[in-house]
């Protein structure tokens, strides 16, 4: 049956919310159901019974709910879709589709679908913004500078009996007396600092800069509000300090050997010169990219900071915001939890990001702006370079259309970004590779 058999009204219940309700013919879903279960039996491998012989009720019973779920769930699809066109609706965001209240009448499916519009942003002139587009190269310097971090990266240590300075590493032992509370209860903790990396709090690492092997000491540290030991956080606590060793560095010679461990198979200083000038030009294309998407995202929350947005999308980006800033917590040790309201002070920031990210949809979309391939390959070859083995990366993006998906928005938003970039008013900024990546 055609998609037109579905029943549709819609009805706004806000300037930006409209209520869709779609009336699906149960007929028509029991006669898909019925097709796609007579087309998984002829092909079920199902044990007790040979290939294309397994009997309706089996094949009801094992695969029923889940086709009729998927089969509900791609007409309704369809009708909304369908619908969408025939209104001429554009679409913020998902439509959350649920069943109706009251049935849909005998022989009748009824659904609500709740969903947003993309604001009218009327007149959108992006020559009127002034953008500040950064420039910056790399130069031999920068080379230098990342031959010598991966000679750090490489570095060995060897034991001396001389006090610690800044760049040794000191393997230390401690415990802390907080009031009446030791930490650990009994014994201690075992770590390893190296003087001048931050790995360690300030107060420590200047503690461990002259201690020798063996030696103890107990100093005074106040710990952040936000450390990961709520005993200690935000406290003045006595720490005792014991150094079990201290270590030199010893850095490697760049030799041919040293070179081909990067993957340079000739060992020739020269091709090591040329494949690192390469990656650090390649991380600065996205670092500059970066940076402009930040400027030119500025500039149009700025322009058009009085429009009103879909509620619903904003406050959902400020959830997933919160959640975001929840993990990046938890992966740096902190034990923390997220309150039912964490993400109200998100809602700014997800305000700006929701208007940006519609504004550059709306340019595309009056533009008639398509996603160009080579651009996409770029991307994807750019996020590749970071790993060790860029062609299976290259390749799981390829095979996993989720993946794909989300590198194709992203390209096409770097794509709209640059086309806005070029036609507003704009200065170039020239800063040094460093700076740009900062």
């Amino acid at each position: 049956m055609p998609a037109s058999d579905t029943q549709v009204s819609v009805e706004s219940v806000g300037n930006l919310e409209r209520r869709m309700t779609l009336r699906l013919p149960a007929e028509r879903l029991e006669t898909q159901v019925g097709g796609r279960l007579r087309e998984i039996a002829r092909t079920a491998r199902i044990k007790g019974f040979r290939p294309g012989k397994v009997p309706t009720k089996v094949v009801e019973q094992r695969y029923g709910e889940q086709v009729r779920a998927e089969v509900l769930d791609g007409l309704l699809r369809e009708g909304f879709d369908e619908a969408v066109r025939d209104n001429a609706l554009r679409i913020a965001g998902n439509p959350r589709i649920e069943p109706a209240a009251a049935d849909g009448g005998e022989g009748d499916l009824s659904y609500v679908a709740t969903f947003e519009l993309v604001p009218d942003f009327g007149d959108v002139d992006v020559a009127k913004l002034q953008v500040v587009r950064a420039t910056a190269e790399v130069t031999d310097a920068d080379i230098d500078r990342m031959i010598e971090n991966l000679r750090l990266q490489r570095r060995s240590w060897s034991a001396v009996t001389r006090p610690a300075k800044e760049g040794d590493a000191v393997d230390v032992q401690t415990w802390s007396q907080a009031g009446d509370e030791r930490l650990p209860a009994e014994g201690v903790e075992h770590g390893v600092d190296v003087i001048g990396s931050g790995a360690m709090l300030p107060e420590i690492e200047t503690a461990l800069a002259g201690m020798s092997a063996g030696e103890k000491k107990a100093i005074e540290v106040t710990f952040p509000e936000q450390w990961r030991v709520p005993q200690l956080a935000g406290k003045t606590v006595q720490v005792h300090l014991k150094a079990e060793q201290v270590s030199e560095p010893v850095m490697p010679e760049v030799d041919p050997a040293f070179i081909r461990s990067f993957g340079v198979k000739s060992g020739e200083m020269a091709q090591f010169r040329t494949e690192i000038r390469s990656n650090l030009e390649r991380e600065l294309k996205g670092a500059l990219m970066n940076r402009l998407r930040r400027e030119v995202g500025e500039q149009l929350a700025a322009a058009y900071a009085g429009v009103e947005l879909p509620p619903r999308l904003v406050e959902n980006e400020a959830r997933s915001m919160a959640q975001q800033a929840l993990q990046q917590a938890r992966q740096q040790g902190q034990q923390v939890a997220l309150p039912e309201n964490a993400h109200e002070t998100f809602m700014e920031p997800a305000r700006k990001r929701v208007l940006v990210a519609l504004l550059v949809g709306e340019v595309a979309r009056r533009n008639e702006l398509r996603l160009d391939p080579k651009r996409l390959n770029e991307l994807l070859r750019l996020i590749a370079s970071t790993y060790e083995e860029p062609q299976q990366v290259i390749e799981l993006y390829r095979n996993d259309p989720q993946l794909m998906a989300g590198l194709q928005s992203r390209a096409m938003e770097e794509q709209v970004i640059d086309w806005i970039a070029e036609r507003a008013q704009h200065t170039e900024q020239s800063l040094s590779f460093q700076e740009a990546i900062g």
